[in-house]
């Protein structure tokens, strides 16, 4: 059992650290990404405040990279001090926060996906116009951008798998159901 405590906390260290990475790539690519055009007279500048899809991924990326980078270091700690978790609210905090992150970024994603869609393939029914034929080096980048935060994003629903498990396995089933207070 210990080796399998030893792997688990290795692979949510690795998990968490990627998430961290991940996040940051997608955020610093999305949010340098920019790209003039002139048409006709008038200077038009795509950036990724134009499409609040795009921020919202933006902030839920800082959000999830920093509270990565700060779950990196428990698991740091833990793994120097030998200790497992035992403490049932401390695991539910961390399953919780877990479980928002993972749902947040998924959020997020799927916004953002849904608007490069449109961005990248138009919507004649409403009349929006294909705006990837005209910013083509913004929207790619902005593609490897959100794919960085895609892979974060399922990297953050393993976490969140793993802490899940952490979780109930606090409850065992070598205890007996009848007589535990949960």
């Amino acid at each position: 059992m210990k080796l399998i405590d030893r792997r688990l906390r290795l692979t949510e260290l690795l998990l968490r650290i990627s998430i961290s990475v991940l996040a940051l790539l997608g955020l610093i690519l999305i949010v340098t990404d920019s790209e003039v055009k002139l048409i006709f007279t008038i200077k038009k500048t795509a950036k990724y405040s134009d499409m609040k899809s795009v921020v919202f991924l933006v902030v839920a990326n800082g959000i999830a990279a920093v509270y990565s980078l700060l779950q990196s270091v428990r698991c740091v700690v833990g793994t120097m001090k030998g200790t497992v978790l035992f403490s049932k609210p401390l695991a539910w905090t961390i399953f919780s926060a877990d479980q928002v992150m993972a749902y947040l970024s998924v959020a997020a994603i799927a916004a953002t996906a849904e608007s490069g869609m449109i961005a990248r393939e138009g919507e004649e029914d409403l009349q929006w116009i294909k705006v990837c034929n005209m910013y083509g080096k913004f929207c790619n980048r902005m593609a490897i951008g959100v794919s960085s935060a895609l892979f974060a994003s399922i990297a953050m629903v393993f976490v969140s798998c793993i802490s899940a498990f952490s979780l109930f396995r606090l409850y065992g089933a070598t205890k007996d159901r009848r007589t535990s207070p949960w």
